[in-house]
């Protein structure tokens, strides 16, 4: 791909392949050749993240992977813009359209695992951004890419939520790389994540407890 093509595929190539972003400073509308050229993006990068799962049944969704890039990217830079803005965020940070089966989380996940540090950064500048608000609320929505953020998920049925294998498996092994104890510890999720751990917990999560689940 040619570079410097516009400010929003400059810093999704770049938080991508560098982890790093560059804000540009002017809120200009992404157009559908740039949102077209990024979900081609996406679908080559979900390919080559689907290997670590081999899923035969779980496949790129570009409109989410492109909504997951546009809320990061317009979240970014609101957090420098903020002048007469509040008006425009339901616009700028949309909600997505439809269900929300695993595809889609994984496919906005591509962007939205990035979305916890912008969020953490605007909370802590003003806790009563409706920003903060709007954004732990697309976390607690796609909560995969929120693992790490405290979010409240006592509405979550975890077994419900895991039964799909492929996104059972990913989603456990980024709670134990995020060292998300909140997450750890609900009785579900530490059942399944110590019968992961088998002999072997202490080299995965030596201080990870055990927690009784009644059952």
């Amino acid at each position: 791909m040619t570079e410097n093509r516009s400010p929003f595929l400059d810093t999704i190539f770049l938080l991508r392949n560098s982890g790093s972003m560059t804000v540009f400073s002017n809120l200009q509308e992404i157009s559908k050749k740039e949102e077209q050229e990024a979900g081609d993006y996406f679908e080559t990068e979900f390919e080559k993240e689907r290997l670590e799962f081999l899923s035969a049944d779980i496949k790129c969704s570009k409109e989410a992977a492109v909504w997951g890039a546009k809320v990061l990217y317009h979240s970014a830079q609101l957090y420098l813009i903020r002048e007469n803005t509040a008006k425009d965020l339901d616009k700028l940070i949309p909600k997505l359209k439809g269900p929300s089966d695993v595809s889609t989380i994984l496919s906005a996940d591509l962007s939205l695992r990035f979305l916890p540090q912008i969020t953490s950064v605007l909370q802590t500048a003003d806790p009563y951004d409706p920003l903060v608000k709007t954004l732990e609320d697309i976390l607690t929505q796609f909560h995969y890419s929120g693992i790490g953020y405290p979010l409240n998920l006592e509405k979550v049925d975890w077994e419900k939520e895991l039964q799909d294998k492929t996104y059972r498996k990913l989603y456990l092994e980024r709670i134990v790389e995020k060292k998300a104890y909140t997450l750890a510890e609900i009785p579900y999720i530490n059942k399944l994540l110590i019968a992961d751990f088998g002999l072997h917990k202490d080299r995965y999560w030596q201080d990870l407890k055990t927690v009784a689940h009644g059952d």
